[in-house]
């Protein structure tokens, strides 16, 4: 490459003199470099005479093509130093379709307003997919529900989220009156009611069978529902009880269109968090995006 800049330079200058005073090197070592080049392409660049030296049919070829060769580079160059002024890039983000909604939703926002050249694209996929496509660099960042025994090096903790289960009033005094159990419990009411649940491949569903399970909870009736969203609505409509996160519901409960079921034994909460690969060099977008994350996780108000 560098014997094919010192030939163009010469091209350019129509002088081996004068290359080599704009190169900043010595006149034999302007030579020596055009006529290794020649030697390699086993052709004749340049005529030489003592008036100086004029391209061979073979040496304007080149010429011609190094020439197209170097504006591109120098207009990819400039394009680089544009798109950093500007702050331009791109981030791949994987999300569940609930966490996007959400949480994901009011932290891009906030992002995108101080960031507006760089580009998101959102995969939808769930928690356990999310990792599997970040592992394999198909995502560069991941928001995810943190896992018992995952390591936390690349997880910035976002907040906490806390599993309930909410109906509307309605349907918890219908069902009660069929049961004909005077104050039942929450946990006969569960038992009885039509229960609303995240699909089967969900990690949130699988965390709360694990709640029932051990809790003595032995659902005769359900219903799967493949996101939160559809759970909350559902629910709204006195369709059943759906457990649901209590951050997600926060203001149809505040606002009475549905009530939480006291537990006898809580949920434990989970936290959720945006995950970043570990040992892959991250593009400015991604850095300045988990800068962002950083300075704000704790300012984002993900109950509206």
């Amino acid at each position: 490459m560098n014997q094919y800049r010192i030939f163009y330079a010469v091209a350019q200058a129509g002088s081996i003199s004068k290359a080599s005073r704009n190169l900043y090197i010595s006149q034999p070592a302007v030579s020596k470099s055009v006529s290794k080049l020649e030697g390699a392409l086993d052709v004749s660049l340049l005529h030489r005479t003592r008036k100086g030296i004029s391209l061979t049919i073979e040496g304007q070829t080149l010429y011609e093509q190094l020439e197209v060769a170097f504006n591109a580079i120098e207009l990819g160059e400039k394009r680089i130093k544009n798109l950093r002024s500007l702050g331009v890039g791109k981030i791949k983000i994987g999300v569940s379709a609930s966490l996007c909604r959400f949480v994901l939703l009011p932290y891009l926002k906030g992002f995108i307003n101080e960031n507006p050249h760089i580009s998101i694209t959102i995969d939808c996929q769930s928690s356990a997919q999310t990792v599997k496509l970040l592992e394999q660099g198909k995502i560069e960042v991941g928001l995810v529900v943190k896992q018992d025994g995952a390591t936390d090096e690349d997880f910035i903790s976002i907040s906490d989220l806390e599993d309930i289960f909410v109906a509307t009033q309605t349907y918890v005094d219908n069902l009660v009156e069929r049961m004909e159990v005077k104050n039942p419990s929450t946990t006969e009411v569960l038992k009885n009611a039509n229960l609303m649940l995240l699909d089967e491949e969900n990690l949130t569903r699988m965390y709360v069978d694990e709640y029932l399970l051990k809790n003595g909870i032995a659902v005769q009736k359900f219903i799967e529902v493949t996101n939160m969203d559809l759970l909350i609505e559902f629910a709204k409509i006195s369709m059943g009880v759906a457990c649901v996160i209590r951050e997600f519901a926060s203001n149809d409960i505040l606002e009475g269109r549905l009530v939480e079921l006291p537990l006898d034994s809580p949920m434990n909460k989970r936290t959720v968090g945006f995950i970043f690969p570990k040992e892959r060099l991250e593009s400015e977008a991604v850095l300045k995006f988990k800068n962002w994350v950083t300075d704000n996780k704790n300012r984002i108000d993900i109950d509206n």
